[in-house]
């Protein structure tokens, strides 16, 4: 048997004014997934517990089939994961966004869609400013690019008191978009700390030559380092313990590369996708297809339907969910269907809201298709078809057991 997972990040929604009162899911043009939806089993899930920040980082761990009340710690350690980072006991990770704040309001938390190679200059500035200004961390706490605007700061702790505890909460800055920043600097212990370095982040990157030179070009400098997503290193438990396969993971984000390595799957790199609304989705697409010649499960997840959303665009989220149906479900469909027996899982994460440019919890509608799944009655995939249905899996995370047809080995 073959297991396809496509995620499409963010895509769930709801009826956008500019779409005709329509869905962008229903509002693009997508015969694959509703080819799909005809022959197979239409319904709602939710990825994100009420407890739980409601990001990739919670909904795409219960994606992958981990109850995230269990096992979620934070998502910068996910991201260290990425990186091959290994965090000690005592070891914390802060994701670090660079990003533009102007008049106190979040212009921008990509800082204009910084570049890896321009983010490495200036977090080494950071790292200078924060030696200089906090001589006392220096020893302990390291700036870490990552990719673009997402990067990392890493505390390695000691035997002495960590400086964070479970109670530190900060706000991503992808929802703070357009709004101002003022009463959503982070809280609990830790904090000051962290509001601290983001305060004094300004000055170290102003006037410095990367910023000079994008202001120059006309696009946004990077103004500040922000601090969010604070933990530990998690331990999931391994994907062939838990459901008796591996898989392979296809993604641009360093989150699902973070997932896929603690859960002991292969990571497989596309080099011309891009996280973003540019992304090569037919390379992803061709990418799936020859990896299903040694993977039994392959997961392709696409970012570029959630960052339409925190850019308030309904018509590039709409043109998202059609490239990911004309360029990857369509051709994977079509080889599958010449290689036996096979199962096919669409499942956003979470809703990403147009209209608030945020994350968000709450039902998202998924399409499972294939051998051995039953019709459900439904014509098209998108959230009212969904709805109409009467299939819920819940909690989210048993969608995978469901969808590979097997119990999880352990209880979560």
């Amino acid at each position: 048997m073959k297991y396809l997972i496509v995620i499409p990040d963010g895509a769930a929604d709801t009826p956008q004014t500019s779409l005709g009162g329509k869905t962008p899911f229903q509002a693009a043009h997508t015969p694959a997934l509703d080819a799909l939806a005809a022959r197979g089993r239409v319904g709602l899930t939710n990825h994100v517990p009420e407890s739980l920040p409601p990001g990739s980082e919670v909904a795409c761990m219960s994606l992958m089939g981990y109850d995230p009340l269990a096992f979620f710690t934070g998502r910068a350690p996910l991201e260290a994961a990425a990186q091959g980072i290994t965090l000690g006991p005592d070891d914390w990770a802060v994701r670090c966004n660079l990003v533009t704040i102007t008049d106190q309001a979040m212009a921008d938390f990509t800082a204009g869609h910084v570049t890896t190679a321009e983010a490495t200059e200036l977090l080494a500035a950071a790292q200078r400013g924060l030696a200089a200004d906090f001589p006392k961390l220096a020893a302990n706490w390291s700036f870490v690019p990552g990719v673009s605007y997402r990067n990392l700061l890493l505390y390695r702790g000691t035997a002495a008191a960590a400086p964070f505890d479970d109670s530190l909460r900060a706000t991503p800055p992808h929802d703070l978009m357009d709004k101002s920043v003022v009463d959503d600097f982070p809280r609990g212990t830790g904090s000051r700390l962290l509001t601290e370095i983001m305060s004094r982040s300004a000055a170290w990157l102003e006037g410095h030559p990367v910023n000079k030179a994008r202001m120059a070009a006309g696009v946004r400098p990077a103004t500040h380092v922000w601090l969010w997503g604070v933990g530990r290193a998690p331990a999931l438990e391994p994907f062939t313990a838990k459901y008796g396969m591996s898989g392979t993971m296809i993604t641009a984000v360093d989150l699902l590369r973070g997932l896929a390595a603690l859960a002991g799957w292969k990571r497989l790199e596309v080099p011309s996708a891009t996280g973003y609304l540019d992304t090569d989705y037919a390379a992803k697409g061709r990418a799936a297809i020859a990896e299903f010649t040694v993977a039994d499960l392959v997961c392709v997840h696409v970012e570029a339907p959630d960052e339409a959303s925190h850019e308030g665009d309904a018509a590039a989220k709409v043109k998202a969910i059609e490239e990911i149906d004309a360029k990857i479900v369509a051709p994977l469909v079509a080889h599958l269907a010449t290689s036996g027996e096979h199962r096919i899982l669409v499942c956003p994460d979470h809703p990403t809201f147009i209209a608030t440019k945020t994350h968000s919890r709450g039902h998202v509608p998924f399409v499972m298709a294939g051998s051995g799944i039953t019709r459900s009655g439904q014509a098209t995939y998108d959230e009212v078809a969904a709805a109409a249905s009467s299939q819920r899996i819940e909690p989210g995370w048993k969608l995978m057991g469901e969808f590979l047809k097997t119990k999880s080995k352990t209880v979560s």
